[in-house]
């Protein structure tokens, strides 16, 4: 098949169809051989699709014999006698035993949050030494004297490892492979095989790959052929590629690595083709733009020699998208013109984001793209519930923990799952409403034991033996975690009085996440102890590795590919999406265990490799004959920078304006826009809707509220419209789930304490007063505030103010009379009714009264009350009036407003009759104007700061209007009973 001597290099350019030209070469090579001649190929290839492609295109042409197809991660099975490979979950639980007594014995290397990231990193550190032959003794060797002391200790910890790597009987699934690459080049050498072995598609990355290459080449009949290889490069350039330091991220550096491995230059390399594809100037443009730096000077010489740029950019499209959202609906609509003309196409991208979106936007037109990817299994119905279970090990149980899980879509779907779902939606009510922030068993128990209807106890009791003692859990052996685990998981979905576990494992992802937690149980044993919150960290970085591929039969056109996946692909249309810097190319992670220097002496793989086969993946995908380049100018946080091969191409092209770059640039651009445009007339709403007005709803007389606070006072004079949804729409704003120790609870407690103390006053020394007053805030903090944190600081702060609160307790001569009771008064002859619960009523010596509200925040001035919040002096007004229980008429002297804030104070101001007369003729006038239906209740007409959001503005669609707007009175509902007549 093969003539000349070994090795034998043969490539194909960037930008064909490499599985279809493979095939063709190889049927050129055979033409005249028997048909059996093509069985007696060995062919090794990537991935399982370039497998399926190459045996598509073969059987496309009818029937025939194939070659035999390999995949270069199944050499071992060439080999037999092989020890199976350790299971790579098992290695990173021992790793991660072994990085714990590091964080443990030196708590300053890294937090124990970053335990299972460092196991993760140091696995591909051993699989990448594994993969290089490089030993632990190497690294052992390094001279680290010039570096500082943590790379010393990383260094002597990789000593601990080292018995890993001695494990013979028992080797990573990279030793097993480099080890049977070993054996069967050994095997090779004393009796090479006679037909012809080729490796196809490969550049030779790794290490264990490289040698199997050179074990190939050096076959009689051996062959590799090399994708996207760059005929066009100089071979200056390709002499200047020989330095790793400043090459490692060239795009054909990994060729020029091989080439010298196998000791020849760039002229062994032969087209495979005896016809070969003729360059294109989009090759060639290309590849000028990928010039290494320090040539970047032959852009000025070599590109004087374009004389029509626009040819060279004639089927490219450059789409700079405002953000992620256009970028994506921009590719989608492109997807789809391709799909309805009949054309293939493919999106190649590392950003899942925005192959997530792409997938979204398609479905609006029922097109499902064939994703190499999948779907994150840590996204799916039973990965996300897996998920939450997790994190209940060790922690209170929340409010929205619990409304998490009994909403989630898969919990009790093996029982009656809409009573379920009832019984849910009543719950949450509950819990918003009234707490408690974390529920136990017993008060679910005591819930349901109130609620009609049959069936809501046993739901309880198999919520509360479900969840009984989750927050209890500790520090116990990860089988222990992974069976409480999968029994939970298993217990929620079945739900109460279920037979079968409902949908938790049915179709793929179900049957995905029952594997991986079968591999965890499996290997469980080998786990160690693990705290809860170690225990939720593993299982998060296992499932995020997790994928779904669905059933569902996808598009035959439409393909979403990774770049590596992208190396086989062959569409009528290409396009290379998420151009940014940070995504494509993906900047090398962190490694916490050698620097680039270490790297560089050991002889591991430089942080620049991966750039360096992405930039080679950018130039096979750019270089297609239709090309759509694609990129978001702003992502989520800031502006977003060009991916570096973008840029240079831009640079380049904007460079040569006598050649027509400029404006073949602007073409590119322009043809962009076009799609840019249509996306956004997709997003533009098929109609518009007017602003709205400021409100100023008019209901019915009677239907307006009979009864208000004096706090409802304030209300009506500050937001009425606030007043009319919550009394006369009885609308009321639902707490958040995620309760929390907020400035209403704090003032509740404040109140409960106060309270508290002054209803059991007694005779007592002023230490013993304050002692008092401090066991009974830690006695209602005990019982009101279950956040320690909180608790602490809200009895650090009663601590602080209780010498002030006291010195105004003894201030005054008066005596408790009234303590947070309700009374009320009506307002003759107006058919309405004022309530009000003062905190504290004395009576003075004079027989006159003194009334107190306690604040926890900043009392409000003088001139607030006179115009606002009126509480107290309505207040006033009301005791005047004989209005709570126990007291007679009486004068009042003094209102006071006592704030036990951050700065405690008081603000006081005595008040006579006329005072409180003054006040309740204005109350009267107020009430009078709102008896009739002309009033409307406007929105938000003097709030105290217009940055305070009130809790219905979204009703009243504030946004919409400005505070100067006037408001719009509105009549809604019947007209009152005498305008009908």
């Amino acid at each position: 098949m093969f003539d000349g001597l070994a090795p034998r290099l043969f490539a194909l350019p960037p930008g064909v169809d490499f599985p279809a030209l493979l095939v063709r070469g190889l049927r050129e090579r055979l033409a005249g051989q028997p048909p059996e001649a093509m069985a007696q190929v060995q062919l090794f290839v990537n991935t399982q699709r370039m497998r399926r492609r190459v045996t598509a295109i073969f059987a496309a042409s009818g029937a025939g014999f194939l070659p035999r197809i390999r995949l270069l991660t199944d050499i071992a099975a060439l080999v037999p006698g092989l020890p199976a490979a350790v299971p790579p979950l098992r290695r990173r639980l021992e790793l991660t035993q072994l990085i714990a007594r590091l964080l443990e014995a030196q708590p300053d290397v890294a937090p124990r949050a970053a335990l299972y990231d460092l196991a993760d990193s140091l696995a591909a550190l051993m699989d990448e030494m594994q993969g290089e032959g490089v030993s632990p003794e190497a690294i052992a060797a390094l001279d680290v004297a010039d570096h500082s002391a943590h790379w010393q200790r990383t260094r002597e910890f990789m000593r601990i490892v080292t018995p890993l790597f001695a494990a013979q009987d028992a080797p990573d699934a990279e030793a097993r492979q480099r080890m049977a690459v070993e054996r069967l080049a050994a095997q090779w050498q004393a009796a090479p095989p006679q037909g012809p072995v080729i490796v196809a598609g490969s550049t030779g990355s790794r290490g264990t790959t490289a040698l199997f290459m050179q074990a190939v080449a050096a076959l009689p009949q051996g062959a590799l052929l090399l994708p996207g290889y760059d005929f066009d490069q100089p071979l200056a350039v390709w002499q200047g590629l020989d330095d790793a330091l400043t090459a490692e991220d060239h795009p054909q550096f990994r060729f020029r690595r091989l080439m010298l491995a196998l000791g020849v230059g760039p002229q062994a390399v032969h087209p495979w083709l005896a016809e070969a594809p003729p360059p294109t100037l989009r090759g060639r443009l290309i590849s000028l733009s990928l010039r290494p730096a320090p040539v970047t000077d032959q852009w000025l010489t070599e590109g004087r020699q374009f004389t029509d740029l626009a040819a060279a950019a004639q089927g490219m499209t450059l789409i700079e998208a405002p953000g992620p959202r256009a970028e994506a609906l921009a590719v989608a609509l492109i997807l789809r013109q391709a799909a309805e003309q009949g054309r293939s196409a493919v999106l190649i991208t590392p950003d899942r984001g925005l192959t997530r979106q792409v997938t979204a936007a398609l479905d609006r037109w029922g097109i499902r793209p064939d994703d190499s990817a999948g779907r994150p299994l840590a996204l799916s119905a039973p990965g996300r519930l897996l998920r939450h279970v997790t994190r209940l090990f060790g922690q209170r149980l929340t409010g929205e923990a619990l409304l998490v899980l009994l909403k989630h879509p898969l919990t009790a779907t093996g029982a009656d799952r809409g009573n379920h779902l009832r019984w849910t939606r009543d719950l949450e009510l509950r819990l918003r409403r009234h707490g408690p922030p974390f529920p136990s068993p017993a008060d679910l128990a005591a819930w349901a034991a109130a609620q009609p209807g049959p069936g809501v106890v046993e739901w309880a009791a198999w919520l509360g033996q479900a969840l009984a003692g989750v927050d209890a859990i500790t520090s116990r052996p990860l089988t222990d975690h992974v069976a409480h685990h999968l029994a939970l998981a298993e217990a929620l979905a079945t739900g109460p009085g279920g037979t079968t576990t409902g949908e938790l494992w049915r179709e793929a992802a179900g049957e995905a996440a029952l594997a991986l937690m079968a591999d965890l149980a499996a290997e469980a044993p080998h786990g160690g102890i693990l705290t809860p919150a170690d225990y939720t960290d593993l299982f998060d970085a296992l499932i995020q590795r997790g994928e779904v591929r669905e059933a569902a039969e996808p598009h035959p056109l439409i393909t979403i590919l990774g770049p590596r996946e992208a190396r086989e692909q062959g569409a009528d249309l290409v396009i290379l999406g998420g151009l940014n810097d940070g995504i494509w190319p993906q900047l090398p992670p962190p490694d916490p265990w050698m620097n680039r220097q270490m790297r560089l002496q050991a002889g591991l793989l430089l942080p620049e490799r991966r750039i360096g086969l992405s930039a080679h993946d950018y130039q096979q995908a750019v270089t297609a004959p239709e090309v759509v380049l694609t990129r978001a100018t702003r992502d989520a946080e800031a502006e977003t920078v060009p991916s570096r091969w973008l840029n240079r191409l831009m640079n380049l092209m904007g460079g040569l304006g006598e050649q027509g770059g400029v404006a073949a640039l602007a073409g590119m651009r322009q043809r962009g826009q076009g799609w840019l445009a249509l996306a956004a007339q997709l997003e533009m709403p098929a109609a518009t809707m007017p602003s709205a007005g400021r409100p100023a709803p008019r209901p019915p007389v009677a239907v307006r509220p009979a009864q208000l606070a004096v706090t409802g006072i304030r209300t009506l004079i500050r937001d009425p419209y606030a007043i009319y949804a919550k009394h006369i729409l009885r609308l009321k704003p639902l707490d958040p789930l995620r309760q929390s120790p907020d400035a209403r609870l704090r003032g509740s407690v404040l109140h409960l304490v106060l309270e508290d103390f002054v209803r059991t006053r007694q005779p007592e020394s002023r230490p013993e007063a304050r002692a008092r007053l401090l066991a009974i805030a830690a006695r209602v903090l005990a019982a009101e505030t279950p956040w320690p944190a909180a608790r602490a600081l809200w009895h650090a702060r009663l601590e602080r103010a209780a010498d002030f609160f006291l010195d105004v307790d003894a201030a005054e001569s008066g005596t408790p009379v009234v303590i947070e009771e309700m009374g009320k008064v009506r307002l003759d002859p107006l058919p309405f009714t004022l309530t009000a619960t003062p905190d504290r009523i004395d009576i003075l010596p004079d027989g006159r009264l003194h009334i107190y509200d306690y604040k926890t925040g900043t009392p409000p001035s003088k001139k607030q009350q006179a115009a606002f919040d009126k509480q107290l002096l309505l207040e006033a007004a009301m005791a005047e009036r004989a209005a709570f229980k126990g007291l007679e008429t009486a004068e009042v002297a003094r209102i006071s407003y006592i704030g036990l804030g951050t700065n405690p104070k008081v603000e006081a101001q005595d008040v006579t009759p006329a005072d409180l007369g003054r006040v309740w003729q204005e109350l009267h006038r107020l009430i009078a104007r709102y008896a009739q239906r002309e009033q409307g209740y406007a929105a938000r007409r003097a709030v105290f700061a217009e940055r305070f959001p009130g809790d219905y503005d979204h009703l009243a669609r504030f946004g919409e209007w400005e505070m100067n707007d006037a408001p719009l009175p509105a009549d809604v509902g019947p007209p009152d009973p005498e305008d009908a007549a």
